[in-house]
């Protein structure tokens, strides 16, 4: 799938935040078919049973790109998770590539409801879910005076220009 736009990511998340040490750094990007799409790896501190990824931070990466589906077509919105359910399909190794899918399946005035998969890269299915989302201006969510955007400060075109990902099956 070819990547139209890449995403920008923050300092400190968990997910997505570069500066974090023990994050897991991942990158998103808008892609062709109206999902967003993600390239992640776990490693030794994402941890729960050895060799095995801890599932809640798998639904975490879920969350982030099920979220970032908003950015699809609004970019520059933000939202909140208001609930979230998440099916583990097989285990998730750290140390290996992965890579992420979301898409909206409803979008209604203050809030949209989303669809997440993760992938090994043989595009076997680990994990998936489906989560509704608030959305919220960023002074509602950075409500103790924190600058959403020297959050979200990097940009850095890291050459993606394309991601594998099986055919979608959008059942809405």
């Amino acid at each position: 799938m070819k990547v139209v736009k890449k995403q920008k990511n923050s300092k400190n998340c968990i997910v997505c935040g570069l500066d974090n040490p023990n994050g897991i750094k991942a990158n998103f990007y808008n892609l062709e078919d109206d999902t967003v799409g993600a390239l992640l790896e776990f490693n030794f501190y994402h941890q729960s049973y050895p060799g095995r990824t801890h599932g809640g931070l798998i639904a975490s990466v879920l969350d982030e790109v099920m979220g970032r589906a908003l950015w699809l077509k609004e970019d520059g919105s933000y939202a909140v998770t208001t609930s979230m359910e998440v099916k583990y399909r097989r285990p998730v190794e750290y140390g290996k590539p992965l890579k992420a899918r979301a898409y909206i399946v409803k979008r209604l005035s203050r809030m949209f409801i989303s669809k997440g998969e993760i992938y090994d890269l043989d595009n076997n299915l680990l994990a998936e879910g489906e989560g509704k989302y608030f959305i919220q201006p960023p002074t509602v969510i950075c409500d103790n005076g924190a600058d959403i955007d020297e959050e979200m400060c990097y940009l850095i075109d890291d050459g993606v220009t394309e991601i594998d990902f099986p055919p979608l099956n959008k059942e809405v």
